[in-house]
């Protein structure tokens, strides 16, 4: 009886084992590889996805650099689920091989995954370069043309207002001064202190 217990808790330990080895290895989701092309173009590849993964290569090459993405499914490949790094640097491999990383490349190919569904494959989606140059000539075209527009500027002179003179009082306001002092002096001399303002008033009206 002890004998068939122990037969049969080795049996359940191998068969653990067995299904710890088939299960599927973590992938390789944000990691980056790097490498160079035939022509010593500096590269580097990012993954990134979940069903459906997406490949960015980026390289630097003399005075430009470029970039391409791929987009597949190669989760579908039992090969890729069992390890994810090998297929992604069987495809640093082939790249390596060609002198430049996004040119020709059009289908991403391994031999770990050849009998796999096309949807498996990680095609070319998009591509672009930028040389340095170009971008340099840019930005120094801007600076010429800002400093030509500031040159071309005239500078405009501020006009001067005239001086506003003072108001020179006229000879009939000063003689209407004169009545005025001459009517309040009258007033002052035969009304009493009370009514100087308006005796004042009269006066100033009768000697017009």
């Amino acid at each position: 009886m002890k004998s068939f217990a122990l037969l049969f808790l080795v049996v359940i330990c191998g068969v653990g084992g067995l299904g710890q080895k088939l299960k599927p290895q973590k992938r390789s989701n944000g990691e980056e590889i790097n490498f160079r092309t035939k022509t010593k173009d500096v590269c580097t590849m990012s993954m990134s996805g979940d069903e459906e993964m997406k490949l960015r290569i980026e390289c630097k090459s003399r005075g430009m650099s470029y970039w391409c993405e791929f987009t597949g499914k190669p989760s579908i490949c039992r090969a890729f689920r069992n390890n994810p790094k090998i297929y992604w640097n069987q495809i640093a491999v082939e790249l390596r091989k060609l002198p430049h990383a996004c040119e020709s490349t059009q289908v991403l190919k391994t031999t770990m995954c050849q009998k796999a569904p096309t949807e498996a494959l990680m095609k070319q989606v998009a591509a672009g370069m930028e040389p340095e140059d170009l971008a340099n000539q840019d930005k120094s075209v801007q600076e010429t043309s800002t400093s030509m527009g500031g040159a071309g500027k005239i500078p405009v002179k501020k006009i001067r207002k005239p001086p506003i003179l003072p108001l020179v009082k006229s000879t009939q306001h000063g003689q209407g001064s004169e009545n005025e002092t001459e009517a309040m002096k009258l007033a002052r001399e035969h009304c009493w202190e009370s009514l100087h303002g308006f005796c004042s008033y009269i006066i100033g009206i009768f000697r017009g």
